[in-house]
């Protein structure tokens, strides 16, 4: 299958191209490296020994989406291109409304224009909010509580406005939890171009020295040690899932959300611990209040995603947690310099 990758330099998108073509599709990616560099493609092509068809583009420019569907003309999209910072997105929501909900129209109308019908869209869990019950099923109330949420439901509702309106298109929405870990080469992996927003990437610059100390935001929550809860999951388990994705796309219709996690949920403390445990060093850490936007605890129940999709996480938290080390360990100042 002919797949074009929007946003497919960047963490996740990366380890995505990699499953796809190991399973023989035929990959084309679109990035304008706003949080990505071209080094990823060149590591990317030397894992693969594969051909990867590559576009310099923003996803809100027409022109440019008019130009890589007829030259690549996709069967379907995997859809990455956004922006993804809590934070960020409270103090810019004028700008993450423009990228992460206009960037969908614009894409849409492209993807119609050509002919192409089949999308699979990179959301979060975010969308569900305060839980009502854990674990989150798919049929949890969506409440959405940063700016960030807020434009993936939106852009939830508009594929699902899209595929009722036009039977026979189809639009997987897979809701992530938490991506951790890198590739098992340690050629790729999580490279944020400014201070780390998740915890992850954070304890792992701390690890090597680019930071001095890891702030914990929040230790009065109503769990076991006080700090967050979260589902992690391993990239490389996420990066499947979007093939799964992919395959359950060329015979289902509609639109559909999957929840994309382990069932799994690890305190921020935990995961201190299990890095020190990867990686044989100490990460300082000092207390903070907590983050506008955060939660006590999330975990995932991606029932549905292994019956449907035929998918299911394989990978633990020594596993994400030693090949976060590796990659960071290999590569600590990220892509830069290369």
């Amino acid at each position: 299958m002919r797949v074009l990758v929007t946003g497919g330099a960047g963490y996740i998108g990366s380890h995505t191209l990699l499953e796809l073509m190991a399973q023989g599709h035929e990959v084309c990616v679109l990035d304008n490296y706003s949080n990505a560099t071209p080094e990823v493609l060149t590591r990317v092509r030397s894992l693969s020994n594969g051909v990867l068809h590559d576009y310099v583009g923003d996803v809100r420019d027409a022109t440019k989406l008019d130009e890589v569907m007829q030259d690549f003309q996709p069967d379907s999209v995997i859809h990455f291109a956004g922006l993804k910072a809590v934070g960020e997105s409270t103090q810019k929501p004028l700008y993450y409304y423009d990228v992460n909900v206009s960037g969908t129209l614009t894409l849409l109308h492209a993807m119609s224009r050509a002919g192409c019908n089949r999308i699979v869209f990179s959301s979060s869990a975010t969308v569900y909010g305060e839980p009502v019950y854990l674990p989150y099923d798919e049929a949890h109330p969506t409440n959405p509580m940063s700016v960030y949420g807020r434009s993936k439901l939106m852009a939830e509702h508009i594929l699902t406005d899209w595929t009722a309106a036009h039977p026979g298109t189809t639009a997987v929405l897979l809701r992530y939890f938490n991506p951790v870990g890198a590739h098992a080469s340690a050629q790729i992996g999580e490279d944020p171009k400014d201070i780390p927003n998740n915890l992850m990437p954070f304890i792992a610059q701390v690890a090597v020295g680019k930071r001095e100390v890891l702030e914990i935001f929040g230790d009065d929550y109503d769990t076991p040690d006080g700090t967050g809860l979260r589902d992690y999951i391993h990239v490389v388990d996420l990066a499947r899932a979007h093939v799964a994705a992919i395959n359950y796309a060329e015979t289902a219709t509609g639109a559909r959300p999957f929840n994309i996690g382990t069932g799994q949920s690890y305190s921020v403390r935990d995961m201190v611990g299990a890095f020190e445990k990867a990686s044989g060093k100490s990460i300082p850490t000092k207390q903070a209040p907590r983050r506008e936007g955060d939660i006590a605890a999330m975990q995932a129940d991606a029932s549905r995603a292994n019956a449907e999709l035929e998918w299911s996480a394989t990978h633990g938290l020594d596993a994400m947690t030693e090949s976060t080390w590796a990659w960071q360990s290999k590569n600590p100042n990220g892509y830069e310099g290369t």
